[in-house]
Parts: structure tokens; C-alpha cells; sequence
């Protein structure tokens, strides 16, 4: 026994043992500081100066402006009211995308190999559409003249991009559509990583689908639930495309604009790049806050991601 403790005590270690996960990862780590980290700084650097058209084209130097550009856009009312709509679309995008796509994975789950086949490739083929050929569809769809749903729901020549809540509800309807595939294969993967046991045990205690969902599942998946609960939020709050394309460029006088179309019109339609710029860096932060307060309330509750 004491040999073997004296080998065990003086066996080698293997060396860098500690170093050689980030030896592995150092190329992807270049490859991201390049194409993220590095973006990011100029994104910050020029939101502090003031540069338009005319510092691009040399007529005049590059000034330092500090945090004139932020309190500048924090005085600007209608920056308020944009950050106030993106918010709110966003949450309801974030909700109907979970919504739809946990429901649908949990029919994958219900229906037979043919169906679920179906399913499955219906709903990658709308993940696979480009952003701007689904929202070109989805306004042809809606079309006041031509559109087959105004025909079926008797609404004759209803325009759903004129009215503010109509034209947000119109690119909802877009983004779930061409977002709920990524949730909705996502957790069909982690149910049926679920034993069969536990949900069979939770069905013979006489619990309804809506209990076993509420009790089993989203426990079990809450870790997976994290992961596309952030990316939704990404990505349905920098929403571009759908806006831009479907509502021509932010909507009637700009009723329809969200940060990412608004930051768009400030740096390029109105040459006003470090103005843009300092939005981005306040969507930036925004999501990063989101994101670190959503792990630390799970990381409270005992949560491993």
C-alpha cells in the first residue's frame, strides 16, 4: 500500500495540462478577435468622433467629439420612442418564436416517421429562406390587390403596411415564421433526449400534456431553453431586413422604425456615421446586459449551461 501511495504521489502529471484546451482553441479565438473584436473597436472608436461625409470624403479633419455623439442621441426624442418599439416588437417576437417552436417540437414528438418527415423539411425550408425573399413573399401574400389572404379573410383592399400595428404585426408574423425551425429542432432534440421513463412515470401519475411540459420538460430543458431564449433575443432585436423590405424603409414618416433601420438611416442616409455608430454601441451593450442578467438569475437558481 505505501508503494502505491508513493507512486501515486510522484506519478507525472501530463504537461500543460491546463494550457492545452487553449492551445486547441487559439485558432478560432484568432479568427473571432479578427472578425468580432476588432469591429467592435472601431464601432466604439468612431462613436466618439465626429465624422460624416465630410471627414470621409478629406474635406475636413476628424474631430474628437467625446460623448457628443451619445448625449446627442439620448436628447433626440425620437431615439426614445424607437428604443421603446424595438423593445416591445422584440419581446413579442422573442415570446411567439418560443412559443410556436416548442409547440411544434412537441407535435414532432406526437405524430408518425411521414408526418414528422414533412414537418421537418417544411420548416427547414423556411429557416433556409433568405430574410429578404421570405419578407418579398409574405408582402405578396398580404397584398391589397393581389394577395390571396385579404381574399380568404374578406378584408377586400385592407392595407396591412399602412397602419402602425398592422405593418409590426406583418413582419412579426415574418420573422416567427423564418425563426420558430432553430427552436423548434433545438428542442425537439433535447425531448428526445429525455429518458422515456420519466415521461412515461409523469403519464401513468395521470399529469396532462400541459403539467408534463410545465414539470418534466422544462426543467430538464431549461438549459437548451436558455440557449435559444438568447439567441432569439439577438436576433430579434436587431431585426433589418424584415423591417427595411416590408415596411419600405422604416414605414409611413419612420412609424415603423426599430434601432438597426434607424442606426442604418442615421450612418448612411443621413451620412451621419459616428451617430450610427454610438447606436450601435447602445444596441451592443443593451444585449450584452440582457444576456449576462438572463445567466446570472439562472446561475442563481443552480443552473449549469
Amino acid at each position: 500500500m505505501r508503494g502505491r501511495r508513493g507512486l501515486s504521489r510522484s506519478s507525472p502529471r501530463p504537461l500543460g495540462g491546463g494550457s492545452v484546451p487553449w492551445i486547441y482553441l487559439a485558432p478560432a479565438l484568432v479568427v473571432l478577435g479578427g472578425l468580432l473584436v476588432y469591429p467592435i473597436y472601431q464601432l466604439g472608436l468612431i462613436s466618439f468622433f465626429q465624422y460624416t461625409q465630410a471627414q470621409v470624403s478629406g474635406g475636413e479633419p476628424t474631430t474628437f467629439e467625446g460623448f457628443g455623439n451619445y448625449s446627442a442621441l439620448f436628447s433626440d426624442s425620437q431615439f426614445w420612442q424607437v428604443l421603446v418599439a424595438t423593445v416591445l416588437f422584440a419581446g413579442a417576437c422573442v415570446v411567439s418564436t418560443l412559443a410556436v417552436g416548442c409547440a411544434l417540437a412537441v407535435l414532432l414528438t406526437r405524430v408518425r416517421a411521414l408526418p414528422r418527415l414533412v414537418l421537418m423539411l417544411a420548416a427547414l425550408g423556411a429557416w433556409a429562406t433568405p430574410a429578404v425573399t421570405g419578407s418579398t413573399v409574405w408582402l405578396l401574400l398580404f397584398d391589397p390587390d393581389f394577395g390571396p389572404v385579404n381574399r380568404i379573410l374578406g378584408l377586400g383592399d385592407h392595407s396591412w403596411t399602412y397602419g402602425r400595428l398592422s405593418a409590426f404585426f406583418l413582419v412579426l408574423l415574418e420573422v416567427v415564421w423564418c425563426s420558430f425551425p432553430f427552436v423548434m429542432v433545438t428542442v425537439y432534440a433535447g425531448i428526445r433526449a429525455v429518458p422515456s421513463e420519466v415521461l412515461e412515470a409523469a403519464a401513468l401519475d395521470g399529469a396532462s400534456q400541459w403539467r408534463i411540459w410545465r414539470s418534466v420538460l422544462t426543467p430538464m430543458l431549461r438549459p437548451i431553453l436558455t440557449v435559444v431564449t438568447i439567441q432569439s433575443v439577438i436576433w430579434d432585436f436587431k431585426v433589418f431586413t424584415q423591417i427595411y423590405v416590408m415596411t419600405n424603409g422604416g414605414g409611413i414618416a419612420g412609424q415603423n422604425l426599430v434601432l438597426n433601420v434607424y442606426a442604418y438611416q442615421q450612418a448612411f442616409a443621413s451620412s451621419k456615421y459616428s451617430l450610427g455608430s454610438a447606436i450601435g454601441v447602445v444596441m451592443l451593450l443593451m444585449l450584452l446586459a440582457v444576456t449576462l442578467v438572463y445567466l446570472r438569475l439562472l446561475r442563481r437558481q443552480g443552473e449549469e449551461l
